[in-house]
C-alpha cells in the first residue's frame, strides 16, 4: 500500500489514471466528468485529495482534511507556475 502511495505522491496524474482505469475508485465521487477532467490537467493532487475525502473519510471536512487539501492546493499552484516560467 505504501509504495503505491508514494508513487502518487510523485506521478500524481499516473496514479489518477491508474486509479480510472484499473479500479472504481472515482465512482460516484464527482457529478460530471468535467471536474475530474480539469482536475486531471491543472490540479492532480487536490483531485485526489478530494476523491481520499469522500472515499476513505466519507465526505467529512474536518481540520485534517481541510489543511491537506490547502497543502494540495499549494503543490499544484507551485508545479504549474514553474513550468510557466520555462
Amino acid at each position: 500500500m505504501w509504495p503505491f502511495a508514494i508513487a502518487g505522491l510523485i506521478f500524481p496524474r499516473l496514479a489518477a489514471a491508474a486509479l480510472y482505469f484499473l479500479t472504481s475508485w472515482f465512482t460516484g465521487v464527482f457529478a460530471t466528468m468535467l471536474w475530474p477532467v480539469l482536475g486531471f490537467i491543472f490540479a492532480p493532487y487536490t483531485m485526489l485529495w478530494y476523491s481520499v475525502v469522500i472515499n476513505w473519510y466519507g465526505g467529512t471536512w474536518g481540520t485534517l482534511q481541510l489543511v491537506v487539501l490547502a497543502i494540495a492546493i499549494i503543490v499544484d499552484l507551485s508545479s504549474s507556475g514553474k513550468s510557466a516560467q520555462g
